[in-house]
Protein backbone atom coordinates (compact mmCIF):
# COMPACT_ATOMS: atom_id res chain seq x y z
CA UNK A 1 0.00 0.00 0.00
CA UNK A 2 1.60 3.29 -0.90
CA UNK A 3 -0.03 6.74 0.04
CA UNK A 4 0.62 9.93 -1.18
CA UNK A 5 0.89 12.91 1.59
CA UNK A 6 0.54 16.77 0.68
CA UNK A 7 2.35 19.56 1.75
CA UNK A 8 2.09 22.98 2.23
CA UNK A 9 4.02 24.74 -0.40
CA UNK A 10 5.74 26.76 2.19
CA UNK A 11 7.74 24.23 3.91
CA UNK A 12 9.21 22.84 0.35
CA UNK A 13 12.38 24.06 -1.53
CA UNK A 14 13.88 25.24 2.06
CA UNK A 15 17.00 23.07 2.66
CA UNK A 16 19.36 23.75 -0.03
CA UNK A 17 22.02 21.02 -1.29
CA UNK A 18 24.66 22.33 1.05
CA UNK A 19 22.73 21.71 4.35
CA UNK A 20 21.07 18.41 3.01
CA UNK A 21 24.40 17.22 2.38
CA UNK A 22 25.67 18.30 5.80
CA UNK A 23 22.61 16.45 7.84
CA UNK A 24 22.66 13.71 6.14
CA UNK A 25 26.96 13.41 5.96
CA UNK A 26 26.31 13.21 9.97
CA UNK A 27 25.19 9.56 9.85
CA UNK A 28 28.14 7.42 9.55
CA UNK A 29 27.23 4.61 6.32
CA UNK A 30 28.63 1.91 5.34
CA UNK A 31 30.11 1.67 1.64
CA UNK A 32 29.03 -0.92 -0.84
CA UNK A 33 29.84 -1.43 -4.12
CA UNK A 34 26.55 -2.20 -6.06
CA UNK A 35 27.30 -4.19 -9.68
CA UNK A 36 25.83 -6.42 -12.29
CA UNK A 37 26.23 -7.51 -16.17
CA UNK A 38 25.09 -6.06 -18.75
CA UNK A 39 23.07 -8.46 -21.63
CA UNK A 40 26.83 -9.02 -23.38
CA UNK A 41 28.20 -10.03 -20.12
CA UNK A 42 30.16 -6.51 -19.16
CA UNK A 43 30.69 -5.65 -15.72
CA UNK A 44 28.65 -2.94 -13.99
CA UNK A 45 29.37 -1.39 -10.81
CA UNK A 46 29.19 1.65 -8.84
CA UNK A 47 29.98 2.84 -5.03
CA UNK A 48 26.68 3.25 -2.73
CA UNK A 49 25.99 3.84 0.81
CA UNK A 50 22.22 4.13 0.41
CA UNK A 51 21.73 0.25 1.43
CA UNK A 52 19.75 -1.42 4.38
CA UNK A 53 17.56 -4.35 5.14
CA UNK A 54 14.12 -4.34 4.20
CA UNK A 55 12.95 -7.27 5.15
CA UNK A 56 13.73 -10.91 7.05
CA UNK A 57 11.10 -12.99 5.90
CA UNK A 58 11.37 -13.13 2.61
CA UNK A 59 14.93 -11.60 2.53
CA UNK A 60 15.01 -8.30 0.87
CA UNK A 61 17.53 -4.72 1.03
CA UNK A 62 17.36 -1.94 -0.93
CA UNK A 63 19.87 0.10 -2.61
CA UNK A 64 18.93 3.76 -3.90
CA UNK A 65 20.95 4.22 -7.35
CA UNK A 66 21.51 8.11 -8.75
CA UNK A 67 20.09 8.54 -12.11
CA UNK A 68 20.80 8.02 -15.33
CA UNK A 69 23.70 4.99 -14.47
CA UNK A 70 25.40 2.65 -16.47
CA UNK A 71 24.81 0.61 -13.43
CA UNK A 72 21.43 0.50 -13.28
CA UNK A 73 20.60 0.20 -16.73
CA UNK A 74 22.52 -3.19 -16.17
CA UNK A 75 20.19 -3.97 -13.32
CA UNK A 76 17.10 -3.58 -15.35
CA UNK A 77 18.22 -5.47 -17.70
CA UNK A 78 19.52 -8.58 -15.85
CA UNK A 79 17.11 -8.33 -13.26
CA UNK A 80 20.04 -9.27 -10.89
CA UNK A 81 22.55 -7.25 -8.49
CA UNK A 82 24.78 -7.84 -6.07
CA UNK A 83 25.94 -5.23 -2.77
CA UNK A 84 29.76 -5.42 -2.14
CA UNK A 85 30.18 -4.70 1.58
CA UNK A 86 33.52 -3.06 1.44
CA UNK A 87 36.33 -3.81 3.99
CA UNK A 88 38.38 -1.11 5.44
CA UNK A 89 41.21 -1.70 3.13
CA UNK A 90 39.10 -0.29 0.00
CA UNK A 91 38.66 3.26 0.65
CA UNK A 92 40.63 3.10 -3.33
CA UNK A 93 37.73 0.86 -4.85
CA UNK A 94 35.44 2.84 -3.40
CA UNK A 95 36.87 5.40 -4.88
CA UNK A 96 36.75 4.16 -8.47
CA UNK A 97 33.63 3.15 -8.45
CA UNK A 98 32.25 6.76 -7.02
CA UNK A 99 34.05 8.06 -10.37
CA UNK A 100 33.41 8.62 -13.93
CA UNK A 101 36.11 6.43 -14.71
CA UNK A 102 35.02 3.55 -17.44
CA UNK A 103 36.97 0.94 -16.50
CA UNK A 104 36.38 0.53 -12.89
CA UNK A 105 37.12 -3.21 -12.75
CA UNK A 106 40.24 -3.25 -14.69
CA UNK A 107 42.33 -3.16 -11.43
CA UNK A 108 39.82 -4.95 -9.17
CA UNK A 109 39.67 -8.44 -8.32
CA UNK A 110 36.14 -10.21 -8.36
CA UNK A 111 34.54 -13.60 -9.43
CA UNK A 112 30.88 -14.45 -10.92
CA UNK A 113 28.38 -14.82 -8.17
CA UNK A 114 27.41 -18.45 -7.85
CA UNK A 115 23.71 -18.13 -7.98
CA UNK A 116 23.05 -14.44 -10.26
CA UNK A 117 26.85 -14.36 -11.93
CA UNK A 118 26.81 -10.43 -10.65
CA UNK A 119 30.61 -9.33 -10.00
CA UNK A 120 31.31 -10.30 -5.97
CA UNK A 121 34.89 -8.44 -5.55
CA UNK A 122 37.59 -9.93 -3.38
CA UNK A 123 38.29 -9.00 0.34
CA UNK A 124 34.92 -7.65 1.09
CA UNK A 125 33.26 -7.87 4.44
CA UNK A 126 29.84 -9.73 2.73
CA UNK A 127 28.34 -9.81 0.07
CA UNK A 128 24.59 -10.09 -0.81
CA UNK A 129 23.70 -11.69 -4.49
CA UNK A 130 19.74 -10.48 -5.31
CA UNK A 131 17.12 -10.90 -7.60
CA UNK A 132 15.28 -7.61 -8.44
CA UNK A 133 11.61 -7.68 -7.29
CA UNK A 134 10.94 -3.95 -7.60
CA UNK A 135 11.79 -0.54 -8.47
CA UNK A 136 10.86 2.71 -7.39
CA UNK A 137 11.61 6.38 -8.31
CA UNK A 138 12.29 8.95 -5.66
CA UNK A 139 13.99 12.03 -6.73
CA UNK A 140 16.60 11.82 -8.58
CA UNK A 141 17.42 7.99 -7.33
CA UNK A 142 15.58 4.72 -8.21
CA UNK A 143 15.04 2.60 -4.86
CA UNK A 144 15.87 -1.08 -5.73
CA UNK A 145 14.31 -3.38 -4.06
CA UNK A 146 16.11 -7.57 -4.00
CA UNK A 147 15.18 -10.77 -2.73
CA UNK A 148 18.43 -12.35 -1.87
CA UNK A 149 19.36 -15.58 -2.94
CA UNK A 150 22.96 -15.98 -1.92
CA UNK A 151 25.29 -14.28 0.33
CA UNK A 152 28.57 -14.84 2.60
CA UNK A 153 30.35 -13.16 5.27
CA UNK A 154 34.22 -12.96 5.88
CA UNK A 155 35.17 -12.75 9.82
CA UNK A 156 38.70 -11.40 8.83
CA UNK A 157 38.02 -8.12 7.43
CA UNK A 158 36.09 -5.11 9.20
CA UNK A 159 34.04 -3.20 7.20
CA UNK A 160 34.87 0.59 6.00
CA UNK A 161 32.63 3.34 6.71
CA UNK A 162 31.75 6.81 5.43
CA UNK A 163 31.07 10.16 7.87
CA UNK A 164 31.81 13.49 7.42
CA UNK A 165 33.05 13.19 3.62
CA UNK A 166 36.00 10.63 5.02
CA UNK A 167 36.51 6.84 5.11
CA UNK A 168 37.23 4.92 8.17
CA UNK A 169 36.99 1.38 9.85
CA UNK A 170 34.21 0.46 11.83
CA UNK A 171 35.73 -1.32 15.08
CA UNK A 172 34.00 -3.40 17.61
CA UNK A 173 34.00 -2.38 20.89
CA UNK A 174 32.89 -4.99 23.73
CA UNK A 175 29.68 -3.71 25.63
CA UNK A 176 30.80 -3.10 29.25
Amino acid sequence: MSERFTTPESLLDQVDLHTFRSVMGSLPTGVSVVTSLTGAGEPRGLTCSAVCSVSASPPLLLVCVKQPSATLEAIHQSSVFAVNFLSAGMAETARTFASPVPERFADVPWTAGKRTGAPLLDTTVAYAECILTSSHLAGDHQVLIGRLVHGDVSTVHTPLAYWRAQFSEVRAHPAG
